[in-house]
């Protein structure tokens, strides 16, 4: 008999994009289940827009690269809209978006790198997760 589970929805924070499309560890694992389309890819503007400068300025990506690399992600990504009115994280206001990103997108995990949002461990229902642990809970939720 099937089961029916429910599809996993993830926030993916910009420093885990940079890192999967710079190399092939665990930030890309993560991320190429989403562009499979075996859990849900959640994003937002805002933090489309923080991956193109951080591409473009910080690892000087050529600018028509950066633009293929996000609109594949769009591609396989839902799109939502933040208002910029949540505020979580005190120590780093930036990454507020990306707590909001996963309330408004209902998701299940935000993926990161990010010494303040992995502090939080939780926002709500959300788990806030490393790459390598999002891979073990995966790995579990499948058997």
């Amino acid at each position: 008999m099937p089961s029916f589970t429910k599809q996993i929805r993830v926030v993916f924070d910009t420093n885990i994009w940079v890192s999967a499309l710079r190399m092939r560890g665990n930030p890309y694992r993560s991320v190429l289940l989403a562009a499979l389309g075996v859990v849900i890819s959640v994003t937002c503007a805002e933090l489309l827009d923080e991956l193109r400068r951080v591409l473009t300025h910080k690892f000087k990506f050529p600018p028509e690269l950066v633009e293929r690399h996000v609109a594949a992600i769009q591609d396989f990504s839902e799109l939502v809209v933040v208002s910029g009115q949540l505020k979580v994280v005190a120590d780093d206001p930036e990454d507020d978006k990306v707590i909001e990103c996963a309330v408004v997108g209902n998701a299940d995990y935000i993926v990161t790198g990010d010494k303040h949002l992995l502090a939080l461990r939780q926002y709500g229902n959300i788990a806030i997760v490393k790459a390598s642990e999002f891979l073990k809970i995966f790995q579990a939720h499948r058997d």
